[in-house]
């Protein structure tokens, strides 16, 4: 139905756009838009032609009419030559993506780049891998209405700035939408990539909406959903678990400074540290994974233990929020089962009946994908906000994407 609380002579183009998509996915003639909004067909042409110039609307196939006469001209109101982007950096990984305005993604690609080379040097790959990707991808003709980045690190989202990052200085307190702006004429979104994990995950688990999704990989954190909605903390520090201390191996040193911290004995490479003590030859966390798929016992049991610590700290986290989902996922959870396993072990044994009860600890539907899956929903949900859909439509800008990623 029409929004009844605006007068008839203030219904804009971001009323008729949302109406339309909120239809599902339909086409219609100018005469059903008038019905079904309520609006003179003057009106509503008036919109349509705003909406058409942007790109938002489109022409649909004609349906044959059942009267005599010529069929009637349809729209669809599912932009096909509007995108965004989403990118995903992380200590072990690298991924870039493009979606349609419904958060699909079109395509993706892995691209080289090791956060120690500094932020600069990351962030110019991304955006180069963004460019070709489109150009590869037959889509160097949309426009992009948004990137979402995803960054292993603590992120001041409202700002986009990166923070205490305490074993790679240079990325402290790094304008990241600042420096992309050189490649993307468009505004650049930024979250810790826990966060977006757990974005990620809402969008593949849609009941999941008291969730903890957990991303164990070179390091540890999570992104919490109350509500149906992330929770970020006051400062954007929500989730941080990776240095909350836990019992086991108290005095082993954290480059936070302090002893004992999650990602210190439970970590990736904190789990290849172990195993290189005990003769087993492993660096990485890849190497983690690789020895555990090749069945090698010392792997699988360092695992399973790092699964117990991450439960330690799971138990107080399920006790205070008490969520009715535990989401598993990073590098170390397509390691099998183990690692979830060793949660579980733990989590049920220690915390409360009434806190775990119905309560499902899951491996990731999409273990490494997640949080680009979630990058890519947080670009879509701010390109089809009420603020920025008037900037697209009263833009006068009609060129392509508007990205000019370094050569």
């Amino acid at each position: 139905m029409a929004r009844e609380s605006k007068p008839l002579g203030s219904f804009d183009a971001i009323d008729l756009f949302s109406f339309g998509r909120g239809q599902g996915d339909h086409s219609f003639t100018l005469s059903e838009l008038s019905a079904l909004t309520g609006r003179a067909r003057s009106t509503v042409a008036l919109r349509l032609e705003e909406l058409i110039t942007s790109g938002l609307v489109v022409s649909a196939p004609m349906i044959p009419s059942t009267a005599a006469g010529r069929p009637s001209a349809r729209v669809s109101f599912e932009p096909v030559s509007w995108g965004t982007i989403a990118i995903d950096i992380g200590r072990s990984h690298n991924l870039v993506a493009l979606l349609n305005l419904s958060g699909q993604i079109i395509a993706e690609a892995a691209f080289p780049a090791d956060m120690t080379d500094g932020p600069e040097a990351v962030l110019d790959a991304a955006a180069a891998a963004s460019s070709t990707l489109l150009k590869d991808s037959d889509h160097a003709g949309w426009r992009i209405a948004a990137v979402g980045v995803g960054i292993a690190l603590p992120v001041f989202h409202e700002e986009g700035r990166t923070f205490n990052s305490t074993n790679l200085p240079e990325w402290d307190h790094f304008d990241v939408p600042g420096h992309l702006a050189k490649h993307f004429a468009v505004p650049v979104l930024v979250d810790n990539d826990a966060n977006l994990m757990a974005l990620g995950e809402l969008a593949l688990r849609p009941d999941a909406t008291e969730m903890i999704a957990v991303e164990a990989s070179t390091g540890i954190g999570a992104g919490i959903i109350n509500n149906g909605a992330l929770l970020r903390g006051a400062k954007g520090a929500a989730g941080a678990i990776g240095h909350i201390p836990v019992p086991r191996d108290a005095d082993v040193p954290c480059i936070c400074g302090r002893r004992g911290c999650l990602v210190a004995v439970a970590s990736g490479p904190a789990i290849a540290t172990s195993l290189s003590a005990k003769g087993v030859e492993a660096v990485t966390v890849d190497d983690v994974v690789g020895l555990v798929l090749s069945g090698n016992l010392e792997a699988i049991s360092a695992v399973r233990r790092a699964g117990n610590d991450i439960g330690e700290v799971l138990t107080t986290c399920i006790s205070f929020f008490n969520p009715a989902t535990i989401a598993i996922g990073g590098r170390l959870a397509t390691a099998g089962d183990h690692l979830v396993a060793g949660i579980r072990e733990v989590v049920y044994q220690k915390a409360t009946p009434f806190a775990t009860e119905g309560l499902a600890i899951v491996r990731s539907m999409e273990p490494v994908r997640a949080a680009l899956i979630g990058a890519g929903i947080m670009a879509t949900e701010f390109a089809l906000s009420e603020d920025n859909l008037r900037r697209l439509i009263s833009s006068d800008d009609r060129a392509p994407s508007r990205l000019a990623a370094k050569a």
